[in-house]
């Protein structure tokens, strides 16, 4: 069953990253376990490179084991990501945010800061009532599934689709 929603969700999200990136703002992605490495696998195909050589683009995920355990000790595991986020979240900056339950408390805070910077922010997660999808500009949802394994699979084809329509969308705008 094909599913509009989602299809227009990714296209609108790469949209709203190419746009951040093209106006020189930057993209923040985070995440917990593998939703973490998901998250910096986005950044570092940004600043490194997917298919194509070309020029960096500014995007970071916050995975810096001693901030994440100094932020934790310090304050409290919840707070990880929303301190990095009031730290160096800027308007028009755009934050990812992965977590395949939309649950997790670290990663709602993040979303809640970054709206504060008047951020926008894209989630990935899965289908089904979650704070993180309600408090999203735009939430990308895998399928319900007994296994996080099974939506962290969809989650990294949908990065990868997200980082070849940003590299379009860049590419089409440097040809003007």
């Amino acid at each position: 069953m094909k599913d509009d929603t989602t299809v227009d969700n990714i296209a609108k999200s790469a949209a709203i990253f190419a746009e951040a990136l093209l106006s020189e703002h930057k993209i923040i992605s985070c995440g917990n376990g593998g939703s973490l490495c998901d998250a910096t696998h986005f950044a570092e195909e940004l600043t490194g490179r997917y298919r194509d050589n070309r020029k960096p683009l500014p995007a970071i995920s916050i995975n810096d084991p001693a901030y994440i355990t100094c932020v934790g000790n310090d304050y409290c595991f919840d707070d990880i990501f929303s301190r990095y986020v009031e730290g160096l979240g800027n308007e028009g900056d755009v934050l990812l945010a992965i977590s395949t339950s939309g649950h997790s408390k670290n990663i709602l805070n993040a979303v809640v800061q970054a709206h504060k910077q008047k951020m926008k922010v894209i989630v990935l997660t899965s289908a089904g009532t979650n704070e993180l999808s309600q408090n999203a500009d735009i939430a990308i949802c895998a399928p319900p599934a007994p296994h996080s394994d099974r939506i962290q699979e969809i989650h990294i084809k949908v990065i990868h689709i997200l980082i070849q329509a940003i590299e379009h969308a860049i590419n089409l705008r440097n040809k003007d």
